[in-house]
């Protein structure tokens, strides 16, 4: 699936160890955010670096593991380069200027660039791609509902913001990675795979990857509410639950029926001479 492996899996194993490092930080240290995150969204801080320490251990294996054989470990590991780059983009662009702040920007700048090289090095030869037309239906379907619940729900919420000029202090990161990244994305890829289009049928688990990590870190905030004090809540939780499993069933199913293969190569074959073959006269007997 990508060319010069060595170079992506050397950035895959770099991007998850300073994710690693940021992270672990943030779960043995939950109050490094207590200057510059508000207490009611010190839990989902929480949240989303246990799921990042996840995504950094994940990133480490799949930088051991993978293969030019092994695609789909290469489909998960740019999915958690997009989950890492939307979690570090949030600390970025909310201005989380606390000890760790030159990190977070390293990793989100990592996992962007490492997401370029991959792409870059997708190599279009190599392999056949194919998906049964059913699952292929279902997957594309799966990946617009994404952008059907968040684009009406996010431009709802700016449009009050854009008649007044007020200029809000935090999560307007949300918008700006969700309306201009994530949202066109699965509509493209949902598009592709539609089409029966390699790049799509190849790149959309990848964001069914990205998807589920960033939803289900949304449930495990409220699961982790009571540590920090608060009551979690039913509404938010059950549709994180319901939304982020529906992502995971996606991911599994189409990684189960996706068929890669490798063309055979052409035996070669001799120039035709251009000159007349002789064949010398065998003696009578």
């Amino acid at each position: 699936m990508l060319k010069h492996l060595f170079l992506n899996r050397l950035l895959w194993a770099v991007t998850g160890l300073l994710a690693l490092s940021a992270a672990g930080t943030g779960v043995l240290r939950p109050g490094i955010y207590d200057a510059v995150v508000s207490s009611e969204l010190i839990p989902g801080a929480y949240s989303q670096d246990l799921l990042s320490v996840a995504a950094g251990l994940g990133l480490l294996y799949l930088s051991y593991a993978a293969r030019p054989d092994r695609p789909k470990y290469q489909i998960v590991a740019l999915g958690l380069l997009g989950y890492l780059f939307y979690a570090y983009g949030i600390y970025v662009i909310e201005r989380t200027y606390n000890g760790l702040y030159l990190l977070y920007m390293a990793v989100f700048a990592l996992s962007f660039w490492a997401m370029v090289t991959a792409g870059s090095t997708l190599d279009p030869a190599l392999r056949t791609v194919s998906l049964p037309r059913a699952m292929r239906i279902a997957s594309a379907s799966g990946a617009v509902l994404q952008p059907l619940i968040f684009y009406p729900l996010w431009i709802v919420m700016l449009l009050p913001l854009m008649r007044t000029g007020e200029q809000i202090d935090s999560l307007y990161s949300i918008f700006i990675l969700d309306l201009c990244f994530i949202m066109p994305g699965f509509l493209m890829l949902s598009f592709l795979t539609y089409r029966n289009h390699r790049t799509g049928l190849l790149l959309l688990p990848a964001l069914y990857v990205l998807g589920f990590t960033l939803i289900f870190s949304l449930a495990v905030g409220e699961l982790v509410k009571p540590l920090f004090g608060t009551v979690p809540s039913q509404a938010a939780l059950l549709p994180a639950l319901a939304l982020s499993g529906l992502f995971l069933v996606l991911l599994i199913l189409h990684l189960a029926q996706l068929r890669t293969e490798r063309p055979a190569p052409e035996s070669p074959t001799a120039a035709p001479s251009p000159y007349p073959r002789f064949t010398p006269n065998r003696p009578s007997s």
